[in-house]
C-alpha cells in the first residue's frame, strides 16, 4: 500500500490540494466503515502527503454524519504521523476578522452523541488531552502564515458545536462570555482521535465571518461568505505548501507515544476480536 507522512484534511471550501504531483486516489476500508471520500496521495514540496476532503467532494456530509473514526484510522493506515486540519470557522472576537487564520490551542465540546474514541469493546484507554494540539505543528503553521502574508492569531479556544444550524444569538453571546474565540463543527473529534492514533494534529482555522453576535451579521450576504470561503481556500493552499516544506522530518513531541501509559485494561483480558480490530493502534503495546 502507498504511504504518506503528512495528512491534510480539507474543510468547507477546500476539496482538493493544488500542486500535488503524481496524485492518485486510494479508497480504504477500515474496521469503522468508509472514510468521507477517497484519499488522494502524492508529492507536495518534496514530501509524501495524503489529502482527504472531510465533507466529501461536493460537500455531501453534514458535520454529524462524518465518520471521524474511519477518516483518522485511514490516515494511520497510510502511515501519516502529522495532520494539518483546515476548518472554516466563525469568529467570536472583533479582532479575529474574516480572512484571518486562527491556530487554536484548546477545544470546548458542545456536540452530542458523536463517537470520538477508537476504544471500547473490552479495551479501555484514557489519553491525556489537556493540550490537544501538537505545538510543533502549530509552530510550523504560524511560520507558514507569516511567510504567506496571512494574518494569524496563535492560540485561542475553538468551541465545537453540533450543527448543522448555526448558533442563536443567545448561544453566540454565551460563548463569548465564556471566553471562546472561534466556533466550528468538526475539529474536536478529529483532535481526540488523532491523539489516540498517536498522530500529531493542529487546526488551521480559517475565519469566514463573525458569528451572529456581531451587529453587522445581518448585513453579510451568502455571496460574501462564498467569496471568503474561496479566498480562504486559496490562502490555505499557500500556507499548507509552505508548512509541508518546513515540517521537520523527525518528531520529538509526545504525540507519538500518547498511548504508552493510557491503556488501562489488562492485556490478558482484551478480547481477541478487539485486539485484532485495533492492532494498528495498540499492537506495539499488547504483545
Amino acid at each position: 500500500m502507498a504511504k504518506a507522512e503528512i495528512g491534510i484534511i480539507g474543510g468547507s471550501g477546500l476539496y482538493n490540494m493544488a500542486g500535488l504531483e503524481r496524485g492518485r486516489e486510494v479508497r480504504l476500508t477500515t474496521p469503522f466503515g468508509k472514510p468521507s471520500d477517497a484519499f488522494v496521495l502524492g508529492r507536495l514540496e518534496g514530501r509524501q502527503v495524503a489529502f482527504l476532503s472531510r465533507h466529501g467532494r461536493g460537500h455531501r456530509l453534514m458535520p454529524s454524519e462524518i465518520n471521524f473514526r474511519a477518516n483518522l484510522y485511514g490516515m494511520k493506515k497510510l502511515g501519516v504521523t502529522r495532520i494539518i486540519s483546515v476548518s472554516a470557522v466563525g469568529s467570536l472576537r472583533e479582532d479575529m476578522r474574516p480572512l484571518d487564520v486562527v491556530l487554536p490551542s484548546q477545544f470546548f465540546d458542545r456536540t452530542q452523541g458523536r463517537v470520538s474514541t477508537f476504544f471500547g469493546e473490552g479495551l479501555v484507554a484514557h489519553i491525556s488531552f489537556a493540550d490537544p494540539i501538537c505545538s510543533l505543528v502549530a509552530d510550523v503553521l504560524a511560520k507558514s502564515c507569516a511567510a504567506s502574508g496571512v494574518n494569524c492569531h496563535r492560540g485561542g479556544i475553538y468551541v465545537c458545536m453540533q450543527g448543522p444550524a448555526f448558533s442563536t444569538q443567545a448561544e453566540s453571546n454565551a460563548y463569548r462570555a465564556w471566553g471562546m474565540d472561534v466556533i466550528g463543527m468538526t475539529n474536536l473529534q478529529e483532535a481526540k482521535l488523532a491523539r489516540e492514533a498517536e498522530i500529531c494534529y493542529a487546526t488551521l482555522a480559517m475565519v469566514t465571518d463573525y458569528d451572529c453576535w456581531h451587529p453587522d451579521h445581518d448585513a453579510v450576504t451568502v455571496e460574501q461568505i462564498i467569496d471568503f470561503l474561496n479566498r480562504n481556500a486559496q490562502n490555505a493552499q499557500k500556507i499548507i505548501r509552505t508548512a509541508v516544506r518546513l515540517m521537520p522530518k523527525e518528531r520529538d513531541c509526545k504525540c507519538g507515544a500518547a498511548l504508552a501509559h493510557a491503556i488501562i485494561t489488562d492485556p490478558k483480558k482484551v478480547p481477541p476480536r478487539t485486539k485484532k480490530k485495533l492492532a494498528l493502534l495498540v499492537g506495539k503495546y499488547l504483545k
